[in-house]
């Protein structure tokens, strides 16, 4: 198996909500408050040195799914061909009665639900759609400063490195989140 996986180049993101609001669009989700890829602002230092950065982040399809071991229903798995974890939304047994062990379980908040009553786990799956037409996950054609990009995880290693930790994100050895990073310093 090939894992897919994402790169990040935080130096070049500006926080313009492109990638989300694209994901957003193509994938017909409202407004509000699913996200299945978020922009996230980190801030510190004062004046006349502060430090801005933005982390935009999906789910990482792990290597090791914290998400999938701790559905009762079985309802998220990982494909084989290529390491994406998808969730079967009919088999999910909603916001009120599982009590959301998987977002409990992701360390990265990334499954997602709505507020409505019985709301199924929604999250990112790599755009599965436009990638079996050879296209580009929308987040990553949509960005203007070419701050994301994906691919077989040790392509984009061979291409980027091997950073896996950023401002904003820390990096679980114990699930492997297929995802790399140039951190803004």
């Amino acid at each position: 198996m090939r894992q897919l996986g994402f790169y990040f180049d935080q130096s070049r993101c500006i926080g313009c909500y492109t990638c989300s609001v694209a994901c957003k669009d193509w994938h017909d989700i409202d407004a509000e408050p699913v996200n299945w890829r978020q922009v996230k602002i980190i801030e510190r230092g004062t004046f006349p040195t502060p430090f801005v950065a933005y982390l935009s982040i999906s789910c990482n399809h792990c290597e090791n799914p914290p998400c999938i071991r701790v559905c009762p229903e079985k309802a998220i798995s990982k494909r084989d061909t290529d390491g994406i974890v998808v969730v079967d939304q009919k088999k999910c047994l909603g916001n009120e009665a599982c009590e959301m062990h998987c977002l409990k379980a992701c360390p990265w908040n990334c499954p997602q639900f709505s507020i409505e009553s019985n709301a199924k786990m929604q999250k990112c799956n790599f755009c599965v759609d436009r990638l079996e037409q050879g296209q580009n996950p929308i987040c990553v054609e949509a960005c203007p400063m070419y701050a994301l990009d994906f691919g077989p995880l040790d392509e984009l290693m061979e291409k980027y490195g091997n950073t896996v930790e950023a401002e904003g994100f820390e990096y679980k050895d114990k699930f492997k989140p297929s995802i790399i990073f140039k951190p803004k310093t």
